[in-house]
């Protein structure tokens, strides 16, 4: 009599091919989104460190900087962090203190150069998020 040799039927093999087919295909949306989700991730992260440093500029100082680039020249920054989404430094929208126009500069706390400082920091990319806000928002 001779032995039978051990191994998958066909059967089995189409119902394993069909299950990991089906994960796959349950798997593939969010996966497709991965990239942008780490992108907006660190941008989210470089927004935290600039409003964190800013607002240590002002501690230490007593004045808001007059521009990002003042923050490496006073070593908060090595240097300004790209914006993940367009990929430079040159595309963050810096937001400036309002100055109370009864109030002339000499008699308010200004910048380094008299000017009003940068506040607050937003991001220059076009376009929404996954979420659907706008990245200009953040």
């Amino acid at each position: 009599m001779q032995e039978r040799e051990r191994g998958f039927t066909l059967l089995e093999l189409i119902v394993v091919i069909a299950i990991v087919g089906i994960l796959a295909t349950i798997a593939m949306p969010a996966m497709k989104d991965m990239p942008r989700r780490a992108q907006e991730s660190v941008l989210k992260t470089n927004l935290r460190t600039l409003r964190d440093v800013i607002d240590q500029h002002y501690g230490d100082k007593g004045k808001y900087p007059s521009s990002l680039a003042a923050l490496v020249d006073t070593g908060y920054l090595r240097k300004v962090p790209n914006d993940p989404i367009t990929k430079s430094s040159d595309t963050w929208i810096p937001i400036y203190e309002e100055l109370d126009p009864d109030n002339p500069p000499a008699e308010v706390e200004t910048s380094e150069d008299g000017q009003p400082g940068i506040i607050d920091v937003r991001s220059g990319a076009p376009g929404n998020s996954l979420d659907g806000t706008p990245y200009s928002e953040w």
